[in-house]
């Protein structure tokens, strides 16, 4: 075979290749027109090469990050070096519709990206190829593996009837608090209540009423708490709550609004109307409480006092 032929063999088995590839081809000179188009970018996007060619980049797809790219592609022009860009930091480059069947659920082609600088015969570097790589599968996967996680998670530190922390995770943000409190000299205050004759209400209406019960008590509280507050249920019908930078003025607010609420409230179960009410106890952070168990032993000692002073009150440790 001349040698001739053999070369234009290579040139169509090169072009071949550039036009059936897997992978998006472009190449821009420094005035980002479009020089090459291949065929995945012709699939993709629905323009055809020679409607693209020596066309302004941003023109053509006015939805690219233009500050971005230019930013990326100007390293790449001035350093001589690749760059390379992954989907977690620019999901796309190209707004492109995903058609994959197995990760039908994203809206659009997740992306990564090489720039690659191409340099003329006196070493320039006039143009530059960017590759794009189509990893929608992997994006797509990650980011289910990630939700999934993040619900186990949260499912591990909720409690699964009231919806509130669970004691382990209330636990560990109080003593987060704690500590966070000892190294800042802060305040917040811890405030702990029960429902006042809660095996009653078992035994009249049944557990099932009385899981109804808790559920409501729950839904009260969230009603009443800040978006820094800090509410969980610490077991069988106590519950607790942080106040995060609270004195106990404003706990015993807090406090008092919500034992209203509680007994001015009541619960339907298979038409009865039911009615509760709760004790509370609340003790603000003392510098003299060497751990944080101490903290809710205090509040826990204020509870009972309120149940000892014929409950559906509230008490502050501090006057006991």
């Amino acid at each position: 075979m001349p040698a001739a032929d053999f070369n234009m063999n290579e040139i169509h088995w090169l072009m071949d290749m550039f036009n059936t590839v897997d992978v998006g081809l472009v190449v821009l000179d420094r005035d980002y027109k479009v020089c090459i188009w291949n065929g995945f970018m012709e699939n993709h996007s629905g323009m055809l090469p020679s409607a693209v060619k020596d066309k302004d980049l941003f023109d053509l797809f006015p939805s690219i990050d233009e500050k971005w790219f230019r930013s990326k592609s100007e390293s790449v022009f001035i350093l001589k070096n690749r760059s390379f860009t992954i989907w977690e930091q620019q999901p796309y480059i190209f707004r492109f519709k995903n058609y994959r069947p197995i990760t039908g659920k994203a809206d659009h082609m997740y992306q990564n990206a090489t720039f690659i600088p191409l340099s003329n015969t006196m070493g320039e570097v006039s143009h530059i190829c960017v590759i794009l790589y189509d990893v929608t599968d992997e994006a797509v996967n990650k980011k289910e593996l990630e939700e999934v996680n993040r619900k186990l998670e949260q499912m591990s530190q909720t409690d699964s009837l009231t919806k509130l922390n669970n004691r382990g995770h209330w636990e560990n943000t109080l003593r987060q608090e704690f500590l966070r409190i000892k190294r800042n000299a802060g305040k917040s205050t811890l405030l702990m209540f029960d429902i006042d004759h809660f095996k009653k209400i078992n035994d009249e209406y049944g557990h099932r009423c009385g899981d109804e019960a808790l559920k409501h008590i729950a839904d009260l509280l969230r009603k009443t708490l800040r978006e820094t507050d800090i509410a969980g249920r610490y077991g069988g019908e106590e519950f607790a709550v942080t106040l995060l930078d609270s004195d106990k003025q404003g706990a015993e607010v807090f406090a008092e609004r919500l034992r209203s609420l509680i007994e001015n409230s009541s619960v339907y179960f298979d038409g009865q109307q039911i009615k509760m009410t709760v004790s509370i106890g609340y003790a603000s952070f003392d510098a003299s409480f060497e751990r944080y168990e101490k903290w809710i032993e205090a509040a826990d000692k204020a509870l009972y006092a309120s149940k000892a002073n014929g409950r559906n009150c509230i008490t502050d440790y501090n006057m006991l």
